[in-house]
């Protein structure tokens, strides 16, 4: 609220400032610069010519850009140094004349100070200037970091786990391995002290130079 009424007070003062700056300088260009170098040669000044094209082309620029509130702060101090030289210089006759003077002086040195406010082409260019470079440096930022990133040395990937080692399960016996009974092979010794030789099965054992007889089952008995 309270920067509302700043902004508004600021473009009221503005405008009645600037809208008299501007009148005077119209006035002065409406009468001539004879007619105002005449009026500044009554009043004392040294160069009446001179006084008349300067203070003319500083309250006609001057004001329209104290209104529009462009370089206002700047704006303001040429208008006051303006108001001081001719208060100095060549004070106008006139009471009124010299009052308002001395107020466009002061109130040009305030709106220096205090500025434009808001409601003005001097707020509207921040602005735009600050988001523009606010956008430049946040690209110039993505840039760097991008470049930055780049020039990293990629990170070296981990290494994979070692395959588990297959374990080795039993193959079923294909339809093609003959799986059917054999006999069990034979074997040839020499009977120890005879040197007769003996064909035996596994199992067999020598029993006293012969061979053990394989046990017979025996049936059961029945009473």
């Amino acid at each position: 609220m309270k920067q509302s009424l700043r902004d508004l007070a600021a473009l009221v003062a503005r405008l009645g400032v600037g809208g008299i700056f501007f009148a005077n300088g119209w006035a002065k260009l409406e009468d001539g610069l004879k007619i105002t170098g005449a009026k500044f040669l009554e009043q004392g000044a040294p160069a009446p010519g001179a006084w008349a094209t300067v203070t003319m082309l500083a309250e006609l620029i001057g004001g329209a850009l104290l209104i529009a509130g462009l370089a206002v702060s700047i704006t303001g101090l040429i208008l006051f140094a303006e108001a001081l030289a001719v208060f100095l210089v060549a004070p106008p006759l006139n009471p009124i004349s010299l009052n308002e003077l001395i107020l466009l002086g002061a109130a040009s040195l305030l709106l220096a100070v205090v500025g434009a406010g808001r409601v003005s082409v001097d707020h509207m260019v921040v602005i735009r200037r600050r988001e523009s470079q606010a956008a430049d440096e946040f690209a110039a930022d993505t840039e760097a970091d991008r470049v930055i990133a780049a020039l990293k040395e990629p990170e070296e990937k981990p290494a994979e786990p070692a395959p588990a080692p297959a374990q080795k399960t039993e193959e079923a016996p294909s339809s093609s391995e003959d799986t059917a009974p054999h006999p069990k092979p034979r074997t040839t010794a020499k009977e120890p002290g005879n040197g007769e030789e003996v064909t035996t099965a596994p199992g067999d054992t020598l029993v006293a130079g012969r061979k053990k007889p394989a046990p017979r089952n025996r049936r059961p008995s029945t009473d």
